[in-house]
């Protein structure tokens, strides 16, 4: 068996388990008065709290750690259901007008005052030689003279 608890605003109602006899309840070591079986906490204040009910020899035990608020609105799952759903038809609308609109410019030149003119595109000039391959020209082979194979 199992306590019930219900939770509106910042009332809390735990329905014991127990359903025979008068009821002793006790919350985090204070008896309190009350022997229905069913105890209602007015203004709780969110912080845990142990509570027990017992009836002769039978004792139930439970730790409630409930967060209440005075202005919260409950929302069922038709409710939640509708806003996530609207939600993502938003986000997909938008997308696809952002899509459609920036398709559309790409063939379009920029008339920006930074742009280059977007003609004919500009041939990178040919590497700068590296010295030390230079091809061998007439009339310096003494230079590379000494770097001839030798037979051994």
């Amino acid at each position: 068996k199992e306590f019930l608890v219900e939770i509106s605003s910042t009332t809390v109602t735990i329905t014991c388990p127990l359903t025979e006899g008068s009821i002793a309840w006790e919350l985090t070591g204070k008896k309190s008065d009350n022997k229905e079986r069913k105890y209602v906490i007015e203004n709780h204040n969110s912080s845990p709290v142990n509570v027990s009910c017992s009836s002769g020899s039978e004792k139930y035990e439970m730790y409630l750690n409930a967060r209440v608020c005075a202005n919260c609105e409950e929302l069922d799952t038709l409710a939640v259901t509708g806003i996530i759903t609207a939600d993502l038809l938003i986000t997909f609308g938008v997308l696809i007008l952002v899509y459609y609109f920036s398709k559309d410019r790409k063939g379009r030149a920029s008339t920006s005052a930074g742009s280059r003119p977007r003609g004919q595109k500009m041939q990178r000039p040919p590497p700068v030689p590296n010295p030390d391959y230079e091809p061998i020209r007439k009339g310096q082979r003494e230079v590379y003279a000494g770097l001839e194979s030798r037979g051994f």
